[in-house]
């Protein structure tokens, strides 16, 4: 029998509840869509994820780091509104003119503004105190930092979006859990399926999804611990509810997510020019790409122009150019690289070891010796005794010779990965490995990135360790009109492949992320004392990411807070324990609990980033920002309703609601004033003359 929710609040409350809920509502929609579509030109990152759209209408594959859903919703909201799919989004700072622009930022708006709501159930879900929830929404909804990164075509407002569904889904099921609702109660099934599918959405949005996930799952865990430890339950109940939440939070989930990739790799069909980061297999699926419907020749013969691709995940084609390598970096000989992109310098012709030509077909078996000629520069793969440019314990591979004519150092075994000598190499399905004959090392990519002189392609070295498992090679292109062809349909992947194989390349893409030119990257210490801002736009119209250094530092001083009275509770709990007294009231301890969470919520969406090897920016720090916020709208109550127990009632009343006025009259004020950051900002910069932003630069390194 489903149990029946308790009234928690009297009919007067309940319509002062919504009467600051809409007030929350009216604010969130006033501040987030005024002068939305301003400014009306590309705007930091909008230049990707604009593009990503287009593309996406345009069904063009194109590879990125992030899971699909964010940018197939984008691309979607284009569609509906008008988005033809044609603007290039070249660069920040274009002109959107007569692109219909408005309805990806409305629609990313919209989302972004669905979160202050959001963060407001939340926390009443948690507390059930109307003093906590307004001011923890409150910091959210009067953080200009905030309110800047959820206007724009980006991903962050959609992922925001979802992890706040998941928290408010997760609490949802907990309170129901606590009121005694079966587990598989049409009311329980129902929230589950909301906290599954918003957990689908957050991770197939961006990888740091996961910490949500791990926040849902410890919170999860929590739950069936408590209902396992009511001991007037039986135990079966915990199993069904175990049984539950598996379906609801694990399985259906996990299928979402696959789906979604789905939709992705069936909607992107053509060719694009992401196509070289992914196997010859995955790009026989391609409209348009050389692979899809196109025939080779099944074997490789002496005299065919070929293409070497790398096995390593992402791995690129030997490639190779006019340029040489400069002085101080071993031989003053040409470029050898791997590029990912296809390209008439990827080409090459295989030949004996001893000469230029054969008669008739002759078919490479493993164990020969060849040469690799560049088909453009005529140029032989040469490897010798220098240190290779960047990993200096392997050794150099350049291009060398003239018209095919070089020395003994152009002279390689093909060998078939697990295969035998003598066995016949085969385009596409042949793992080769190609030895240097006299140096006795192996022809490998390291995946290091080349600097300005190489193009940033990455490098390719000769490795002593002949097991490097990143000397794998296979034939794409094989151009050889003496033998027949065969099908490339043969060689196409499946769905589960493609989907393998993309988590793969996204995964060795977030790990490689290096920073661009003149790009503003930033430190995890950076983030919480909101060290340094990022520019949006720097045009006349100038748009800054910065925190609203109020709430920020105001948080980061409850995180404090909070850390020492866990401890000193901690210590007086585990005193009155011994004694047998109680330490705290119900709604102390559910005050508390409730922050704990948040602080938990926090560390696993900051924490995580100081082990990371990629580069960061200041915008990962938004979801554990959230939290904080919460952190600080529960701590600011618990705090008060401490202190004004130590008053008589009437003064403690008035101090407390002082300080409540205080407190969110100064983060709105500091809202005012800090707007212009989201708004636009006009004339001279902070540190020039006659700034009216003058008085706002409170730190140096704040460029605004």
């Amino acid at each position: 029998m489903v149990a029946k929710k308790p009234r928690s609040i009297s009919t007067s409350s309940n319509k002062v509840w919504w009467m600051v809920f809409a007030v929350v509502c009216g604010a969130t929609f006033l501040t987030r869509f005024y002068k939305v579509l301003e400014p009306d030109h590309v705007c930091w990152d909008e230049t990707h994820f604009g593009k990503m759209a287009s593309w996406y209408i345009n069904r063009t594959f194109f590879f990125d780091v992030h899971p699909p859903l964010g940018k197939m919703l984008i691309a979607l909201s284009g569609k509906l509104t008008g988005y033809d799919g044609t603007f290039p989004f070249e660069k920040p700072g274009d002109k959107y003119d007569s692109a219909r622009y408005q309805g990806m930022r409305i629609f990313c708006t919209t989302l972004g503004a669905l979160i202050i709501p959001l963060t407001f159930l939340t926390i009443w879900e948690m507390t059930k105190s109307l003093d906590s929830t307004f001011i923890g929404t409150i910091l959210l909804l009067c953080d200009v930092g905030f309110l800047t990164l959820n206007r724009y075509i980006l991903l962050d407002p959609i992922l925001l979006f979802f992890m706040s569904c998941s928290i408010y889904g997760a609490f949802k099921v907990r309170s129901l859990t606590d009121e005694g609702y079966g587990p598989f109660s049409t009311r329980m099934l129902a929230w589950q399926i909301f906290l599954g599918a918003s957990l689908a959405c957050t991770i197939s949005v961006k990888f740091v999804g996961l910490f949500v996930v791990l926040f849902v799952g410890l919170r999860t865990v929590a739950d069936l611990w408590n209902v396992l430890g009511d001991l007037q339950k039986p135990v079966s109940l915990t199993i069904k509810h175990l049984i539950g939440r598996s379906v609801t939070l694990i399985f259906i989930p996990a299928l979402l997510y696959v789906f979604f990739f789905w939709i992705h790799l069936t909607v992107l069909s053509k060719s694009g020019n992401g196509d070289g980061f992914y196997s010859s297999g995955f790009q026989a699926r391609l409209e348009g790409n050389s692979l899809h419907n196109a025939s080779a020749p099944k074997l490789v013969a002496y005299g065919a122009q070929i293409t070497l691709k790398n096995h390593r995940t992402g791995g690129g084609y030997l490639h190779s150019h006019h340029h040489l390598y400069p002085a101080g970096v071993g031989a003053r000989q040409q470029q050898i690289t791997t590029y990912t992109h296809k390209d008439e310098n990827n080409r090459w012709i295989i030949k004996p070891f001893d000469r230029e030509s054969v008669e008739g077909v002759v078919v490479v078996r493993s164990g020969e010796l060849v040469r690799l000629t560049h088909a453009t520069t005529g140029r032989n793969l040469h490897s010798h005794r220098e240190r290779a440019p960047i990993t200096a314990k392997y050794m150099q591979v350049t291009g060398y010779g003239e018209d095919g004519i070089g020395d003994a150092n152009d002279v390689w075994k093909i060998v078939v990965s697990g295969g035998k000598d003598g066995e016949e190499v085969q385009t596409v399905r042949s793992r080769l490995m190609l030895i240097h004959y006299l140096q006795a090392c192996v022809l490998t990519t390291t995946g290091k990135q080349l600097p300005k002189w190489g193009y940033e392609q990455q490098e390719v070295a000769c490795n002593p360790n002949l097991r490097d498992k990143n000397a794998l090679w296979n034939v794409e292109d094989n151009v050889f009109d003496d033998l027949p062809k065969v099908s490339f349909e043969a060689y196409a992947s499946g769905f589960v492949e493609r989907f393998l194989e993309s988590h793969a390349v996204m995964f060795q893409g977030n790990a490689g992320l290096k920073p661009k030119e003149g790009e503003v990257t930033s430190q995890p210490w950076q983030w919480p004392i909101n060290y340094r801002g990022q520019f949006f736009s720097g045009s006349a119209h100038r748009i800054y990411l910065l925190g609203n250094p109020v709430v920020w530092w105001g948080n980061l001083l409850f995180l404090v807070i909070f850390f020492i009275i866990y401890v000193v509770n901690s210590v007086r709990e585990k005193r009155a324990e011994a004694f047998g007294t109680l330490t705290q009231d119900g709604k102390e301890r559910m005050l508390l609990n409730a922050a704990g969470w948040c602080f938990v919520g926090w560390a696993l969406h900051y924490v995580p980033f100081w082990a990371m090897g990629r580069v960061l920016y200041f915008h990962h720090y938004f979801p554990a920002l959230v939290f904080s916020s919460m952190i600080t709208g529960i701590l600011t109550e618990y705090l008060l309703s401490s202190v004004k127990s130590y008053l008589s009632p009437e003064l403690g009343r008035t101090m407390y609601h002082c300080v409540v006025g205080v407190v969110i009259s100064t983060t709105v004020y500091s809202f005012y004033l800090f707007s212009p950051l989201a708004y636009g900002m006009n004339g001279p910069l902070a540190h020039e003359p006659n700034s009216t932003m003058a008085g706002l630069k409170w730190l140096e390194s704040w460029e605004f």
